[in-house]
């Protein structure tokens, strides 16, 4: 983490309130299946709830299962909201 918070910075990034308007945000997904629970939490633990994180993963790494679940990409994107998926469909993804 501390890598890609050097690389965030190196754009702009400064680190304020949460979930503030930011320049650059990385977030490491997964690793090698790893499930970590301690000041690095793998899967990133919001990582299965949003489709602009499950899509772009369908891309890249389609046969891609929750380390946690067990659940692939299209269940995980299955199980999205409706406006949400929606909105994916809008797009012409998935």
């Amino acid at each position: 983490m501390e890598t890609l918070h050097g690389i965030e910075a190196v754009f702009g990034r400064s680190r304020g309130a949460a979930n503030a308007p930011r320049t650059l945000d990385l977030d490491l997904i997964d690793y090698d299946g790893r499930i970590e629970d301690g000041a690095l939490v793998l899967p990133h633990p919001r990582a299965a709830t949003r489709g602009f994180v499950l899509v772009p993963l369908a891309d890249v790494a389609p046969d891609w299962r929750h380390p946690v679940s067990g659940r692939s990409l299209p269940e995980l994107i299955a199980a999205l909201p409706e406006a949400e998926r929606a909105a994916i469909n809008v797009l012409g993804t998935f």
